[in-house]
C-alpha cells in the first residue's frame, strides 16, 4: 500500500502532462532502499523471503514512477533527478555492496550492512518531510499527498511489530522513527488542508518556480477572473460607442 499511494499522483501527472509541484526525492530514496534491503536479505539469507519479496515490488512500482517523473518533469527537474539517481542508485549503492563483501569481514557484515540499511531506511520516512516546508510556506497541501504519508506510518507499524516479533533490531528499529516522521506529516496535513495560497506570495516573486505553479491553481482563480474581465469591461465601452 505504500508503494501503490502515490498511484493517484502520477495519474494526475499523467492526465496533465506536468508534475507540477511534485518532487522527485522520495521516489528516489525509495528505491534506493528497497534495493538495500533486497541486499540485506540476501546477506541474511534465513527468514528474508517477505523482505525479498516486498523490496523487489517496490523497485518494480518506484523505477515506473521515477520513469514517469522524468518524462513530464521540467528540464531542471529532469537533471537534478538524473544526478540524485545516479549518486544514490549507483554510485552509493555499488559502494555499499563493494564495501560489505571486500572490507568487512564475514563476522561482522551483517551488522555492518545492518546498519546501513536503518540509516537509509529513517531517510525514505524524512524524504517527504522536504515538501513541509513548502507547504508552510505556501500554506497549502496542494503537492502533500495525504495517503503516502498515512500508508508510511501505517507500515512503519506493521514492520516495527514484525521486526520486534523476529528479533531484527535493523528491521524494527527505522520504523520507530518512521512512525514518528509519518504522524508529523499528517499533523501538518491537518492544520493545512482547508489553507489557501496567499496571492501576496505569488506576486512578489517570493516563491520558487514550482510554487508558482501551486499559486495558479484554485486559490487564485479570483485574480484570473479579475484579469479576464477587464477586457470583457473594455469591449462593452466599445460597443456602446
Amino acid at each position: 500500500m505504500v508503494y501503490l499511494a502515490p498511484l493517484t499522483t502520477f495519474y494526475r501527472v499523467y492526465k496533465k502532462k506536468s508534475t507540477e509541484g511534485f518532487q522527485s526525492l522520495p521516489y528516489v530514496v525509495a528505491l534506493f532502499s528497497s534495493m538495500l534491503w533486497i541486499f540485506y536479505a540476501f546477506i541474511k539469507g534465513h527468514d528474508a523471503l517477505l523482505l525479498i519479496t516486498i523490496n523487489s515490488f517496490g523497485c518494480v512500482v518506484e523505477t515506473i514512477y521515477i520513469i514517469m517523473y522524468l518524462l513530464y518533469a521540467p528540464k531542471k527537474a529532469k537533471v537534478h533527478t538524473f544526478k540524485m539517481f545516479s549518486l544514490l542508485n549507483i554510485g552509493l549503492f555499488s559502494l555499499i555492496v563493494l564495501s560489505t563483501m571486500l572490507v568487512s569481514k564475514a563476522t561482522i557484515r551483517l551488522k555492518v550492512l545492518g546498519w546501513i540499511c536503518v540509516a537509509f531506511s529513517v531517510s525514505v520516512f524524512v524524504a517527504p518531510l522536504s515538501i513541509i516546508r513548502l507547504v508552510i510556506q505556501t500554506k497549502s497541501v496542494e503537492f502533500m499527498p495525504f495517503s503516502l504519508s498515512f500508508f508510511l506510518t501505517l507500515s512503519a507499524v506493521v514492520w516495527f511489530s514484525f521486526g520486534l516479533f523476529s528479533k531484527d533490531i535493523y528491521v524494527a528499529l527505522p520504523n520507530i522513527l518512521g512512525f514518528i516522521f509519518g504522524a508529523v506529516q499528517m499533523v501538518v496535513y491537518i492544520i493545512y488542508k482547508d489553507s489557501k495560497v496567499p496571492a501576496s506570495l505569488a506576486e512578489g516573486n517570493k516563491l520558487p518556480e514550482n510554487m508558482l505553479e501551486i499559486s495558479k491553481l484554485g486559490p487564485c482563480e479570483h485574480v484570473d477572473a479579475e484579469v479576464e474581465a477587464k477586457p470583457q469591461v473594455t469591449n462593452n465601452e466599445m460597443s456602446l460607442v
